[in-house]
Formats: structure tokens, sequence, C-alpha cells
């Protein structure tokens, strides 16, 4: 741990933290927004699974309102066109989440932690999971969750922090997310900044 503690530690010093700070601070004014800004940061994180982020990201921009608004067919052949792996499936999960737009801001209120907001999601929102659940929230100001995706596994491996396995079940998803709060409370962050640094270290980009 006290190498990947020193490499983190670099970069706090380094450019680096000046992008990670301005992109917590926008999570924290997309939080403000209306709830069609919120959907649609909803969209963008059930298109990440299993896919690229930065290339969900453009899809996002290009498609902004039509989340809300595109037929079924439409906004396959969008995704179809933009290139992603699964048009059909994502479209369906995006349409089936439509009865939340309204409500969202309302819902996200009501909870009193993040975690307990996670559980809903992940319960009620097809082709949302812990990954992509934890995602959303801390793109809209939720900083107590951790994000743990192929990049984030492979550098706690590479650290021997934990052991690589097959699947990624609810179980072991959250034994790595108390071995990120260990790490994050050494390095005097929160999960949602640590997981911008790290991202950093295995891509050299600060996404959100």
């Amino acid at each position: 741990m006290e190498k990947l503690i020193e490499a983190v530690e670099k970069l706090k010093k380094s450019e680096v933290k000046t992008t990670v700070e301005h992109r917590i601070n926008e999570f924290k004014e997309l939080g403000k927004k209306p709830n069609k800004e919120i959907f649609s940061e909803l969209c963008f994180c059930i298109l990440t699974a299993n896919f690229n982020a930065k290339r969900s990201i453009k899809m996002q921009e290009e498609i902004k309102n039509g989340f809300l608004t595109l037929t079924e067919s439409q906004l396959s052949e969008k995704l179809k066109e933009f290139g992603h792996r699964f048009p059909n499936r994502r479209t369906q999960y995006i349409l089936e989440a439509r009865k939340h737009k309204d409500s969202l801001k309302e819902t996200i209120e009501s909870f009193g932690a993040g975690n307990e907001l996670r559980e809903w999601l992940v319960e009620n929102v097809k082709g949302i999971g812990y990954k992509e659940a934890s995602h959303f929230l801390r793109n809209i100001g939720f900083n107590n969750l951790a994000i743990i995706d192929f990049h984030i596994i492979d550098i706690l491996a590479k650290h021997k922090l934990i052991e690589r396995s097959k699947t990624l079940t609810k179980k072991k998803y959250l034994e790595i997310e108390q071995v990120l709060e260990k790490l994050a409370e050494k390095l005097n962050l929160n999960l949602a900044e640590l997981d911008l640094y790290l991202w950093y270290m295995e891509t050299g980009k600060v996404l959100k």
C-alpha cells in the first residue's frame, strides 16, 4: 500500500490536483440541476456498463434530450450509429428508466445516505449495478461510494491490496470498497477524489 500512497501523494502535489478539484465541483453542481439533466447522467451511466466511458460521454453530448424524447427505434439507431456494443438492450433500459425522470431529485433527497440510495438504484433501475449506481451518485455530488471497474481492480491487484476474482459479486464489491476506504483515509481523500486520482494513474485522464 505504501508505494500506491506515495504515487497518489505525488499526484496531489501536481497539476492533476487542480483538475480533480474542478471535476469534483462540477459533480456537486450537476446534483443541483433539474431532473432532466440528472436523468441524462443516469442514462450516461447505463451506457457505460461494459463499455467505454469516453465514448459514452460523446454519446451523451450528441443525444442530449433525446434520452427523454426519442422513440425506441430512434434511440437504438443512434446508439448503433455511435458504435455502442449493446444498442438495443441499453435503449430498453433507458426507456424503462424514464418512469423515474420526473422524480429523480425527489427520490435522491428522500434518502439520508449514499449507500441506501445506491441500493434503491440497483433494485429499481434496470441496467444499473453497484458500479453504475456508484458512478451516477459520484457524478451528482456524492463522495462516499467507490466506483470499482477493471481499472481500479488492476491497480489494487498490482499493489497486492486485493486478489483478482472472475466475478464481482455484491459481497466482493463491498469488500473492495472497504479497501479503498482505508486507502482514502490514509491519503486524507474521500472516495470520489481517490477514484479520479487512481483513474488518472491508470489512464492518464480525469474523466467523469
